[in-house]
Formats: C-alpha cells, sequence, structure tokens
C-alpha cells in the first residue's frame, strides 16, 4: 500500500479537519497527503512518506521502534529466507525451539530471586525479539511453500 492510500483510508476513521486543526496545518496540505506525490500526482510528500526517506537515508531500526511503540508494539525486522534451501523449514523449526529454550532460560534465571531487574527485562525483551524473528524466518519458509524436508523425513541425512 502506498503511503497516499493509508491516508485516504484513514481519512474515513479520521476527520481531516481535526488532523488540520491539531497539526496547525492547512486542511488542503492534509487532503494533499491522500494524493499521489511526485511527477504526474498533485500530492505532497506526506509524514509516512518522510519517514521512508529518514530509514532509507539512516538505515537505523530505531525510528520503526519508535513508531511502534507509539502504536503499542515492538518493531523486529524481517528475515530474509533463502528460495531453494529444501533444509529452510526443519533448520528453522530447530531454531524456535532452540531459541524458545534460551528464552526459558533467561526468564527462569531472572526470576530465580522473586525479583527481575531492569536489566534482566531488558535481556528478556532482547531474547523474545530474537525468536520473534527467528519464527518470522519459518513463517517465510511455510510461506515458501518449503516443505519437502517434512514430506519425506526418511530422505533426510
Amino acid at each position: 500500500m502506498k503511503s497516499h492510500e493509508v491516508f485516504r483510508e484513514l481519512f474515513s476513521t479520521a476527520s481531516p479537519k481535526e488532523i488540520a486543526a491539531e497539526l496547525g496545518l492547512s486542511l488542503s496540505m492534509i487532503y494533499k497527503w491522500a494524493e499521489p506525490a511526485g511527477p504526474g500526482g498533485s500530492g505532497t510528500p506526506n509524514p509516512l512518506d518522510r519517514i521512508s526517506t529518514l530509514l532509507g537515508l539512516t538505515n537505523d531500526p530505531r525510528i520503526a521502534q519508535w513508531i511502534c511503540q507509539r502504536a503499542g508494539g515492538f518493531f523486529t525486522r524481517n528475515p530474509h529466507a533463502p528460495d531453494d534451501d529444501q533444509d529452510c523449514v526443519v533448520a528453522a523449526t530447530q531454531q524456535i525451539v532452540s531459541e524458545f529454550a534460551e528464552l526459558l532460560s533467561s526468564i527462569a534465571i531472572a526470576a530465580s530471586d522473586s525479583q527481575i531487574t531492569e536489566t534482566e527485562s531488558r535481556q528478556i525483551r532482547a531474547r523474545w525479539e530474537h525468536l520473534k524473528s527467528v519464527t518470522e524466518s519459518f513463517v517465510c519458509c511455510c510461506e515458501n511453500g518449503n516443505f519437502e524436508p517434512l514430506k519425506h523425513p526418511e530422505d533426510r541425512p
């Protein structure tokens, strides 16, 4: 979905007039955000376009992380699953199990004294985010239809 399309859809649930008033911008500027920008379009670069440009210039995930936190979530980069690796699903499954075990171990160690410090909390969060990324690798393998290792386990070395 293109950024101006996001704004077009947002305007069905959020008032452009209220957005303009809150941001101190003209109503026409807000409406231009919902039109394609650049050659052939009469729109103007909107905040999403600018964030995309910042991400491209800095390649710094803290920008996306900050936005995700504001929306009540957490940013995790999608991994690149190989298209031709026949062992993708099996390897990803094994890695998920291993990473989950490490997460549970971190939680058990942190909670063993009936309290979890800020440092321990950050470590648990980091392990959790890594597990989500590893799980996303598995999902990518599934989406690529890479099920051969699961269909023919007798053929595996």
